[in-house]
């Protein structure tokens, strides 16, 4: 009769140790997708609209760029380091890609060129683009062209008008690239592919 009785609890045991063990492995998993692979970002400002909104969620493919370079037109999010001379902040921003190490990039009556020709942005908001002020259609109408750094990105806003940038901090060395965003998730009735 103490066989019996032990039988069940036994029983209890192995089923919590599986479940345990499932549990275990399950967050092992996120925690490796999360740190390696796929990560997802709140936007929380409004640099990228019309592309993507505030509080949009997007999908960022961490390993993107360990299987091919950095493109043209790419959004990705990227570690912004600042110091105030004794602390340091790092923020997450989320920016295209319009130059890579070697170009040169101007800006001329709000019209962005690189190596020498004015690229199609398909993606700015038509509103700003029909602004007759120049500031109010692009914040910085005029930049003399600048060379990319070697291993270094010139990335922009797809909302100019309000977007703090590379025309602002200067170019971004690739190392900060954390990944390509390349969906948006959230909210559901947004989801498309970037």
């Amino acid at each position: 009769m103490s066989d019996a009785l032990k039988s069940p609890n036994r029983e209890g045991l192995r089923v919590l140790r599986e479940w345990l063990t499932v549990i275990a492995v399950a967050l092992l998993i996120a925690f490796v997708v999360r740190g390696f692979v796929l990560q997802q970002f709140y936007i929380s400002g409004p640099s990228m609209e019309s592309t993507m909104f505030q509080n949009n969620r997007v999908l960022v493919n961490k390993l993107s760029y360990r299987l091919h370079d950095i493109g043209y037109g790419d959004v990705v999010v990227f570690d912004r380091v600042t110091t105030d001379g004794m602390e340091v902040q790092h923020d997450d921003l989320i920016k295209r890609v319009i130059g890579l190490p070697g170009d040169t990039v101007s800006i001329a009556q709000c019209v962005v060129s690189v190596n020498g020709k004015a690229i199609a942005e398909p993606y700015l908001n038509s509103y700003d683009l029909n602004q007759s002020n120049l500031d109010d259609r692009c914040r910085v109408p005029e930049m003399p062209a600048i060379t990319v750094e070697p291993h270094h990105l010139f990335v922009m806003g797809d909302n100019r008008p309000q977007s703090f940038d590379s025309r602002m901090f200067g170019t971004i060395d690739e190392k900060l690239v954390i990944g390509r965003a390349f969906v948006i998730i959230w909210p559901l009735n947004s989801l498309r592919w970037l």
